[in-house]
């Protein structure tokens, strides 16, 4: 009887890919990003080393292809296409900055341009050097910057809604954007020749068409009906279009993985819930991505690669070019941040990994370079990965929370919001309080924490003109009800994350708290405490003393993950009384460890609460 393809090599890389995460935990080796550990345990199992695994495994060859594609749609989704439309507006004063930042964008772009300019000068004189000849190659591979490196040191430091954390964030993002379009243009240059390059206009075309045609569906609730259960219409929307776009691109003669990060810009643009990113997130970094990079190993054969007597000239060089296309641009950024932040940066915008290890096998594939050359590539990126994040880490001083402030946007002028701004503002608290003039003779005075805004209409362009929209939390507590409507769903497309809903009719609570809104009523929450008066007689001090006042924080800080409450150092004015974590409601005790992602609901004093909400939400 004969039998298809061995499942043998397979059932070896997913136990490797299984066994990777773990033996980083248990060594302590945290600064060793995952995908780069992958990539070292494929070479320790492939041709390198023990040679166990068969790289022209059919299945193995599948699956990796589906990894790349994967890995290259989360790289699309990994984008924030917000990030591009953020203005630099007020800022408070602060004891990091030097001076004002100017505008986020016109910075990063500047910066950018000027990493980009420094890559062709490196790609001229190495091909001047003799070292390589390809300078478009060269450019793509030292001008490029890993967001899946960037973004994961970002979060485990607590920096990524810093401002320097969001300065890196965007540069990252602009590099990984524009080498993305600089590839799919080298591929296609040198690829197929007989396919027109008019053609990559028909990709375009569908992927205008997919996004107008998500848009309706994100709106329609026939579609969001659909997705619960067995059913899960949002996941099948995704994998339907990635596989279109890949096959587009392929059809139109460009690479599969164009399609694929188009298909992830597409995802991102259209703002997806949290539940499914991270549900793509888990498909990709749990099964398909660790197939990939643990393949990547296993096809680099170091023996041969060491034996061609190019890699210790092309290895350094590459490493310095990538160092010094980075740090000499960021040096700009000294006029507003010190050097130690400044120098950090430089280090970690160095990483780079998922695109060159994409523009070696593209460029392998279509015969531009060798399989030698190829490996050249691939073993300098990896080691830019193992030093760049363990350097930053080390330059970049601590303490970037402590000027934080959270902004709350309150929307109505009345005996409900005017009382509840004055009582929070200040310390943590920025708010602002805005009205329509016809709707309130109120003329309060602004504070340095509490400001009072007219607008002649509460429409989009008039809220736009004052960005009433640029806060952490929105507050829609009009006494109008068309109001708050209306005004809550221009914040939901602006993207604010929390949006805090006044509705005076019960029935209509459940179907806010669907559209992702948090309810509250004035009526309701006056029902709710005159019976706990009943109830309970001493309720009302309980919430209304500052110093026994219950609160909430959600643990978002990398740092306290995985932290037993018996070493949390913040407990000295505080006491624990639930933690929240998903559905689980748990009773802290000394053994109880802290998770990212859990609600700490504590008692305190305010002064002491407001400190370890910076520490811990980090906005």
């Amino acid at each position: 009887m004969e039998h298809g393809p061995s499942v043998v090599s397979l059932a070896i890389v997913v136990l490797a890919a299984l066994l990777t995460p773990i033996l980083i935990s248990r060594l302590k080796v945290s600064f060793l990003p995952v995908v780069v550990a992958e990539i070292i345990v494929g070479v320790i199992i492939g041709d390198s080393f023990f040679d166990i695994v068969d790289g022209n495994d059919p299945w193995l060859k599948i699956l990796s292809t589906l990894g790349f594609i994967f890995l290259m749609f989360l790289s699309g989704l990994e984008i924030d296409f917000d990030a591009f439309t953020q203005k630099s507006g007020s800022q408070k004063k602060s004891k990091i900055l030097k001076r004002p930042l100017p505008n986020i964008l016109v910075l990063t772009m500047g910066i950018f341009s000027a990493m980009l300019g420094l890559s062709l000068l490196f790609a001229l004189l190495m091909r001047g050097f003799g070292i390589f000849d390809d300078v478009f190659l060269l450019v793509i591979i030292i001008s490029t910057i890993s967001l899946g490196v960037v973004v994961p040191t970002l979060k485990e430091a607590n920096l990524i809604s810093t401002r320097m954390g969001q300065i890196i964030l965007l540069i990252a993002v602009i590099a990984d954007l524009t080498t993305m379009i600089m590839l799919a243009l080298y591929s296609q240059l040198y690829a197929d020749a007989s396919k027109p390059l008019w053609l990559m206009g028909i990709l375009v075309a569908f992927a205008i068409l997919f996004y107008f045609l998500g848009r309706v569906m994100n709106g329609s609730e026939f579609i969001k009906s659909l997705n619960n259960g067995t059913m899960q219409i949002g996941m099948r929307g995704v994998f339907a279009l990635i596989i279109m776009l890949v096959a587009l691109a392929e059809g139109v003669g460009a690479e599969n993985i164009l399609g694929a990060f188009i298909a992830g810009c597409i995802v991102s643009l259209l703002k997806p819930d949290q539940d499914i990113v991270h549900k793509l997130d888990s498909f990709g970094y749990g099964f398909f991505i660790p197939i990939f990079f643990i393949m990547v190993g296993v096809e680099l054969n170091l023996p041969a690669l060491f034996s061609d007597s190019r890699v210790f000239v092309l290895i350094p060089v590459l490493l310095f070019a990538f160092l010094f296309s980075k740090l000499i641009p960021v040096a700009f950024l000294l006029r507003y941040f010190d050097l130690k932040r400044v120098t950090a940066a430089g280090f970690l915008l160095t990483s780079t990994l998922s695109l060159i290890i994409a523009a070696a096998v593209i460029a392998e594939q279509i015969g531009m370079i060798t399989n030698s050359e190829s490996g050249m590539f691939i073993l300098s990126a990896v080691i830019a990965c193992i030093i760049t994040p363990v350097v930053f880490k080390q330059l970049y001083p601590e303490g970037e929370n402590e000027d934080r402030v959270i902004n709350v946007t309150i929307f109505g002028n009345n005996q409900l919001t005017v009382p509840v701004a004055h009582s929070i503002a200040g310390g943590l608290y920025n708010v602002r309080l805005i009205f329509h003039k016809n709707f309130s003779d109120s003329r309060e005075r602004n504070t340095e924490n509490l400001s009072f805004q007219e607008i002649p209409e509460y429409s989009e362009e008039a809220l736009d003109a004052v960005d009433a929209f640029d806060s952490d939390i929105v507050v829609v507590g009009a006494n109008a009800a068309d109001i708050n409507r209306r005004v809550a769903e221009m914040a939901k497309n602006r993207g604010v994350e929390r949006i805090i809903y006044r509705v005076e009719d019960p029935t209509r609570e459940q179907a806010i708290k669907e559209h992702g809104y948090e309810p509250f009523s004035a009526l309701l929450s006056s029902k709710t405490l005159l019976r706990g008066l009943i109830e309970s007689p001493h309720m009302m001090d309980l919430l209304t003393d500052e110093e026994t006042a219950i609160y909430e924080i959600q643990m978002n800080n990398y740092r306290y993950d995985e932290m037993i409450l018996r070493d949390f150092p913040f407990t000295a004015d505080i006491i624990f009384l639930r933690i929240m974590r998903g559905q689980e409601s748990i009773v802290p005790h000394g053994d109880t460890r802290l998770q990212v992602d859990d609600r700490i609901f504590m008692t305190g004093s305010r002064e002491y609460v407001e400190e370890l909400k910076r520490e811990l939400e980090l906005y």
